[in-house]
């Protein structure tokens, strides 16, 4: 079951920006375990995945537990990127909003189209 779908620059710069914002004034969750744990646990609002995590198993189970749980994700090209977003000064390969703070709006938003994307 491949549940990767391509994610226009424009929308994973949104996304990189819904990060920042969530983790400055809401709540996320960095690395895999803790985002696995966030998912199982409900608390995802929205999970990141990078795309050049290596090996990609890393990351693999993410989606279909989001699809699971009904949680929106979406993929970004870079870990690097992922990681500057949520605050760290190393890669991340996934990370979860638990509360998008003032993010809200743009939440709902960047929901809604990743949702279209994944119905073309």
């Amino acid at each position: 079951m491949e549940l990767k779908f391509e994610v226009p620059k424009e929308l994973q710069d949104k996304i990189y920006e819904l990060v920042e914002t969530a983790r400055t004034s809401g709540k996320v969750k960095r690395g895999t375990n803790e985002v696995t744990k966030a998912i199982e646990k409900n608390q995802a609002k929205f999970v990141v995945i990078a795309k050049d995590v290596d090996p990609p198993e890393i990351v693999m189970h993410l989606p279909g537990l989001c699809d699971d749980k009904k949680v929106p994700f979406a993929y970004v090209d870079s870990k690097k990127e992922l990681g500057a977003a949520a605050g760290l000064e190393v890669a991340t390969a996934s990370v979860a909003i638990i509360d998008a703070g003032t993010g809200k709006t743009a939440l709902q938003d960047i929901a809604d189209q990743v949702q279209k994307l994944r119905k073309e």
